[in-house]
């Protein structure tokens, strides 16, 4: 097919002029029609050189591909792109997306572009932010750690207690969990577990049910500050003017509610532990000597708070299990109050024991204040320190002097031993000396669990 292009040429203008007189051209014969519609015969030889394709015009910033024959001779270098193209592709760059040629073309161009530069060193960190391994849970200390700076630079005109400030971080640090996880999770299935006589003993509820048995049994601290109970038209009262111990008033809040608790509970709970915050906040001393009653017991109200931070963490440690939720223990002074608080039960509870015939009759009573027999209780870790227990008499004094044996446990694992978390048998790390006085301590802090 050489010269095609010459033939076509000329037979079109040919056909134009004839066009424009209006003279038909001549007809092919048929037989020759028929000669030319034949398929040519293959020729021997190498093949034909086809036409080339046009070429169209380059365009600026890309690079043409070079022909096979060199026919067209050596490719000019690309011209360099535009600085408003150049700032477009930084995105791209920064996240490694851009062609082999842009990416040498952007950076080339930064090192001449001091603005072009600063920008892509902030969307290069921007991007390492966005594939980091850290966790995005927020570090529960980090409204402690706030408030803390907050209350430095400027002091609250009406601060907290000292010794309502761990309720205050418990429940906050439970409201943000709560705050984080979905509406379906607040129907997950939550085992609340305590000890009872020598077994553990378990409940099952839900998130909801949980909130809703803390803002009842917190209702007993409302009542003695003069508060709304959240149980006021049920059954307030257990005879003779006693309020209802934690046990039964929960389970009569669970049985007058029409449906399961939802996370509608969730705001009532959190109005009302603030509510407390401020009523011992603005009444101050006139409220620290009044007593909080629990039933069978009393505690006065400093240790009544601490006693519902202890059981806030405790429950909303059982929370975060049921919903897969990291939480960490309280801080190291509000854990070592704690621990003090369930320390100093002890020996009325290792005393109620013996009374109902659960622990070893006492071997050297002393008169009330004096030191007597003791164990000698190490706690390791956060919140640690060292603790004698009386053994004998809730009034006696526990000595070092009187030390008939020593038990090591860590600060945590202490706290879940008296929430009834953990067997007592298993509890202990290192024991040392009268075995029956380490049981009968063991099995007193686990009796000091409750619903």
């Amino acid at each position: 097919m050489s010269g095609g292009i010459d033939d076509r040429d000329e037979g079109g203008r040919e056909e134009e002029v004839r066009g424009a007189r209006r003279i038909p051209g001549p007809r092919a014969p048929a037989d020759d029609f028929a000669e030319l519609s034949r398929p040519p015969a293959p020729k021997p030889g190498p093949e034909p050189v086809s036409e080339r394709e046009p070429v169209s015009e380059p365009v600026p910033g890309l690079v043409s591909e070079p022909s096979g024959d060199g026919a067209d001779g050596p490719v000019e270098p690309p011209a360099p792109l535009p600085h408003r193209v150049l700032q477009a592709l930084l995105g791209a760059w920064a996240l490694a997306a851009c062609s082999a040629e842009e990416t040498e073309a952007v950076e080339a161009h930064l090192t001449e572009c001091a603005p072009c530069a600063d920008e892509a060193l902030r969307l290069r960190d921007a991007v390492g932010l966005l594939h980091t391994d850290r966790p995005l849970d927020l570090d529960p200390l980090l409204r402690s750690r706030v408030l803390e700076s907050c209350l430095s630079r400027r002091p609250a005109r009406i601060p907290v207690p000292d010794w309502a400030t761990p309720y205050d971080a418990e429940t906050a640090r439970l409201d943000a969990l709560l705050r984080d996880i979905g509406g379906s999770e607040w129907h997950a299935p939550v085992r609340l577990k305590w000890f009872e006589g020598e077994r553990g003993v378990q409940r099952r509820t839900t998130v909801a049910g949980v909130i809703g048995h803390l803002m009842t049994v917190d209702g007993l601290v409302s009542a003695a500050l003069g508060l709304d109970d959240p149980l006021a038209g049920s059954r307030p009262r257990g005879g003779e003017g006693v309020p209802l111990a934690p046990t039964p008033r929960t389970e009569s809040y669970w049985a007058r509610a029409p449906i399961p608790p939802t996370r509608a509970v969730r705001e009532p709970w959190r109005e009302q532990s603030h509510t407390l915050i401020r009523t011992v906040s603005f009444a101050g001393r006139d409220v620290s000597e009044l007593s909080v009653s629990y039933g069978d017991f009393a505690l006065p109200l400093q240790d009544a708070l601490l006693d519902r931070a202890f059981e806030c963490w405790v429950h909303a440690g059982d929370i975060a299990q049921a919903v897969d939720y990291p939480y960490e223990p309280p801080s190291a002074g509000h854990l070592h109050r704690m621990i003090d608080l369930a320390v100093r039960m002890l020996p009325a509870a290792l005393a109620g024991r013996r009374r109902s015939g659960l622990a070893g009759p006492a071997r050297q009573l002393v008169a009330a204040g004096s030191p007597g027999r003791s164990l000698h209780l190490e706690i390791e870790g956060s919140g640690g320190g060292d603790w004698y227990v009386a053994l004998d008499s809730p009034a006696a004094l526990g000595s070092p002097d009187h030390t008939v044996a020593q038990v090591a446990l860590d600060g945590v694992e202490f706290c879940r031993l008296v929430a009834g978390h953990v067997p007592p048998v298993e509890a202990a790390a290192g024991q040392h000396g009268d075995r029956d006085a380490i049981q009968d301590v063991l099995f007193a802090a686990a009796s000091l669990s409750r619903l």
